[in-house]
């Protein structure tokens, strides 16, 4: 965004007297060009990737750091700026001999394994950046895919190499899964496994691993004031709140941005004209500690996201899940079987969470359940709406592709 456009967009908020100037800079989702504070962690990486600007391989990494440290940022901006830098529209590196020659191209792919739990759709992942024609979304079977890849990359001269975002977390592709789908293509692949632990039986052997550490707080700090600067019109936040707020959230990225742009929401839903102490007070409550990153949410199935948009307003209080799921089941199409089977799934996900509850017989202790995830973020990122009926198939994504074979 260049000088003009940001002077526009703030004299607009002056005029309309809006705290919110843009709401992407504010939201955890969102990922900057260029991350704040990560000089030296890119530039250990570029280190380690150096090799494909000579037409070689680099070898294979595992990129790890705590939850909200920005593993996901560094690689998203790294692979763009790599292949915005030195790419051409096929979004590959090229290098040109002094004769004129084409040389070595390399791919720098980005799959995000939330969005990834299949090998078709692993395949689409990747060649949807590799592939100068359009990928199908349906009508091929998942080996067509594996031979469009392998010819992709059968010259001796053409290489990728992809990072594997989120492999540890449940439901994703692991990252032993994801060399098996590139075996046949082994000598043209590079991977990137990007987590919050290594993948499975790493060693020395393996690859090499980068450590991203939390953010310190005066860090964090740069990254509030980085996104409140975009963000918010001037003086809505005064720069204690941000330092309290970067303490707070103890390194934590994600839960740090969480809580901005709940208070950025509650503040302007009460028309007030700066964020408050208690707009902050009341964002930090709707994001839990040691929760999951709200994306997690949202790369969920637009039923499943319409079942959690309605655990938000439900009560929950002291309630078993049955109830719970009743209650669900009666603001929707479902049955309450259907809620609860979707309840104890998202419950082994790690996106919500069991709690038990107070027993007085000797039968099965019962348990309620509560989010594990920023509750006003979600609320109003996500695509469900809890005014309309949820889908009358539950196994059913926005896609009209069933679950099980997506």
């Amino acid at each position: 965004m260049n000088l003009q456009e940001r002077i526009a967009r703030r004299r607009s908020a002056r005029q309309d007297r809006s705290i919110i100037v843009d709401r992407d800079p504010l939201s955890p989702v969102v990922h900057r060009q260029e991350p704040v504070g990560r000089g030296p962690v890119l530039e250990q990486l570029l280190d380690t990737l150096e090799p494909a600007f000579d037409g070689e391989l680099p070898s294979p990494v595992a990129v790890v750091g705590p939850a909200g440290a920005g593993t996901s940022a560094i690689i998203t901006a790294l692979f763009d700026a790599l292949n915005d830098r030195l790419g051409e529209s096929s979004r590959s590196i090229a290098t040109t001999t002094r004769a004129g020659s084409t040389g070595p191209v390399t791919w720098f792919v980005y799959v995000d394994g939330r969005r990834v739990e299949s090998a078709f759709a692993f395949y689409q992942a990747v060649l949807s950046v590799i592939s100068a024609e359009p990928v199908p979304e349906s009508g091929i079977g998942t080996d067509d895919l594996g031979e469009r890849l392998t010819s992709q990359l059968t010259r001796h001269d053409r290489r990728a190499v992809v990072a594997i975002d989120h492999h540890d977390e449940p439901e994703t592709l692991c990252y032993d899964r994801v060399r098996e789908l590139l075996a046949p293509v082994n000598d043209s692949v590079s991977t990137i496994a990007v987590g919050q632990t290594e993948p499975d039986n790493w060693d020395a052997d393996a690859g090499s691993t980068i450590t991203i550490p939390a953010y310190r707080h005066h860090e964090l700090v740069d990254v509030i004031t980085d996104r409140a600067s975009t963000g918010l019109a001037p003086g809505v936040l005064d720069h204690e709140s941000v330092r309290e707020l970067a303490v707070w959230a103890d390194g934590n990225a994600h839960d740090a941005l969480a809580a901005l742009f709940s208070a950025a929401v509650l503040a302007s839903s009460t028309d007030a004209d700066h964020i408050e102490s208690g707009h902050l007070e009341q964002a930090q409550t709707a994001v839990p500690s040691h929760g999951v990153h709200v994306d997690r949410t949202l790369a969920l199935s637009e039923t499943r996201q319409q079942v959690l948009a309605h655990l938000v307003d439900v009560d929950r209080d002291g309630r078993p899940i049955r109830e719970i799921a009743g209650d669900i089941a009666d603001r929707s199409t479902l049955t309450d079987g259907t809620v609860k089977r979707f309840l104890y799934e998202l419950a082994d996900r790690g996106v919500i969470e069991r709690v038990p509850l107070p027993t007085t017989g000797s039968g099965r202790r019962p348990s309620s359940v509560e989010p594990r995830f920023p509750t006003l973020v979600f609320r109003t990122l996500s695509s469900a709406s809890t005014t309309d009926d949820l889908d009358e198939n539950p196994d059913t994504n926005t896609d009209g592709v069933t679950e099980e074979n997506s």
